[in-house]
């Protein structure tokens, strides 16, 4: 297999696309940044990448809750489109706000490989509010 190609999803609101697409190039892969609009409007096309990955930030303000707007107009303009990339295994990661937008699209859990229904959802934490902290894990 030669270099993975990475569309590493901008828009309004994102950040760290920048970064992302460097972390990628160091391992190896041939980072893309591209703005939503030109997926929508035909600009840019899912069927040159390997790797998608919905970044962080807090798209379009997320005044109607975590990565719910950007999830919407992802789903109504290219949802067909993200539904084969998704079917053809490639990978898709999100970050931060890019995970709660995955949720929203429906793709995961991806339960039973169902990636067009949206069966969790995501709700306030304990403290109500932004939280920035370090977690430390260890395995048990």
């Amino acid at each position: 297999m030669g270099t993975a190609n990475v569309l590493v999803l901008t828009g309004y609101g994102l950040n760290c696309d920048s970064e992302t697409a460097y972390a990628f190039e160091l391992a190896g892969a041939k980072a893309e940044r591209v703005h939503i609009n030109s997926l929508i409007d035909g600009t840019a096309n899912l069927k040159n990448f390997q790797i998608l990955v919905f970044i962080g930030g807090f798209s379009w303000g997320d005044d109607h809750g975590a990565g719910v707007i950007q999830s919407v107009r992802l789903k109504t303009n290219i949802g067909a489109q993200i539904l084969e990339f998704v079917e053809k295994d490639n990978l898709v990661l999100g970050i931060c706000n890019g995970f709660q937008t995955l949720a929203n699209l429906g793709l995961l859990p991806g339960l039973g490989r169902n990636y067009q229904k949206r069966s969790v959802a995501l709700t306030f934490n304990d403290c109500g509010n932004f939280r920035n902290q370090w977690v430390r894990l260890k395995d048990i």
